[in-house]
């Protein structure tokens, strides 16, 4: 064999070797689908956990669906218990722990003129345009409307009224995203298309940044609705999913959470 042939025949094993070394080490980033309100929150806790992993982000209940019908996923971090816990029901999840809390706020423009005490005096008025997320798609709009059944105890005829009236802008299977890097709410406050949102609170202080005109306000007790966030383990997950699933529970996950607004679980 001649020194060429020689030479092009150790390239090709060295070029091998490296080929079955990348082959044996390479491993799969962990697949976390994790709902929108979670998104500034995972990114940085994906980072911080040390796992390789990968995050898709949007409403829980679409999420949920992509799962049923076999999207791979190994971690799933939902805004509400009831999504994983159907996965779980239908044998695609293991066990459901409550991981974190949220909780609805409202938001709203200047003009809206919104205060704690008069909230529900303008979410009723025919004059507010009044917006929510969409109801079973994603889990923000379901708490909406569960804020509309504790008004209908305050004021006979408002669950009606509120229902009726409410514009589902965001979170359904049609809703048109916000420009790249927006944040819904405040895109679509500062648009115009509505005069007052319900939305989570950590999700309002995402849109005051971008619009700082924007207000803030506190849901009075007799009307608050309270969010807990559930976290399962998709069937079949990758191996160093459960590592991230662990570490969003530890103490340094949770602090990461608190960070941006969220509640100790």
């Amino acid at each position: 064999m001649c020194a060429v042939s020689r030479s092009k025949r150790g390239r090709w094993l060295v070029a091998a070797l490296a080929l079955a070394v990348t082959g044996v080490n390479a491993q799969e980033p962990v697949r976390l689908f994790a709902a929108g309100s979670l998104r500034a929150a995972m990114t940085e806790l994906m980072r911080a956990s040390g796992v390789p992993a990968l995050g898709t982000f949007g409403p829980s209940g679409l999420l949920r669906e992509r799962i049923e019908k076999g999207e791979s996923a190994d971690v799933f971090a939902s805004a509400d218990m009831g999504h994983p816990q159907k996965l779980a029901a239908e044998g695609r999840a293991g066990a459901v722990v409550l991981f974190t809390r949220n909780r609805l706020c409202a938001l709203a423009t200047p003009k809206a003129g919104v205060t704690p005490e008069n909230l529900l005096q303008r979410m009723l008025d025919p004059g507010t345009k009044l917006a929510t997320s969409t109801p079973k798609a994603d889990p923000s709009g379901d708490y909406a409307w569960e804020l509309f059944e504790k008004a209908d105890k305050l004021r006979p005829g408002a669950y009606a009224a509120l229902s009726a009236k409410a514009l589902k802008l965001s979170g359904g299977p049609d809703s048109p995203p916000p420009p790249k890097g927006r944040n819904v709410y405040g895109y679509l406050l500062e648009k115009g298309d509505a005069d007052l949102y319900l939305a989570y609170c950590t999700a309002a202080l995402e849109a005051k940044a971008e619009v700082p005109s924007l207000q803030i306000v506190q849901i009075p007790e007799a009307l608050a609705v309270g969010a807990d966030y559930g976290l399962v383990v998709v069937m079949g997950a990758r191996p160093d999913a459960q590592k991230l699933a662990d570490y969003i529970l530890s103490p340094a996950g949770q602090s990461l959470l608190s960070k941006y607004g969220f509640s100790p679980r």
